[in-house]
């Protein structure tokens, strides 16, 4: 497998709306491949694939309990509301403090192409909203109630 490069701002992909992946095949799996690698070789706990320069709905999230991978993902449910930090790999060196969902229901495909429902809480909540956000053009700075440069 192969680590991408992760695309920082102010690169226009991160600003773009990903396009929805419409044909599961050998292609999809080597990006998702590569994206493993590289969330795992950059200590990461999610990656979205515009990330690495790739205008398409995939993520993939590892919070420490286990990986997974979306395709097409999107929140169907909110609950709850959970104030907390985040950083970013495309946004190196800043912190923000945002306002997140505490629960989240997403809908997406596995590598099969079958519909799955996950539910996350927590960290995990926090991740599929942010990453979600990336397949939007959206980052987390842009919700922050506030950010800073990232202790030392």
């Amino acid at each position: 497998m192969a680590v991408y490069k992760v695309v920082t701002m102010p690169d226009e992909v991160l600003r773009a709306e990903a396009r929805p992946v419409n044909k599961i095949n050998e292609g999809v799996f080597r990006v998702l491949d590569n994206m493993k690698d590289t969330l795992y070789a950059e200590n990461g706990v999610g990656l979205a694939a515009p990330q690495i320069g790739i205008s398409k709905r995939l993520v993939v999230i590892d919070t420490g309990d286990n990986y997974m991978e979306l395709i097409n993902p999107q929140v169907i449910e909110k609950e709850g509301e959970e104030i907390a930090s985040e950083g970013c790999l495309s946004v190196p060196g800043i912190v923000g403090i945002v306002k997140r969902a505490e629960k989240v229901v997403v809908k997406a495909l596995n590598r099969q192409g079958e519909e799955m429902t996950l539910e996350g809480t927590g960290l995990l909540a926090r991740a599929f909203q942010h990453e979600i956000d990336h397949l939007d053009g959206i980052l987390f700075i842009d919700k922050a109630i506030e950010t800073s440069k990232e202790p030392i």
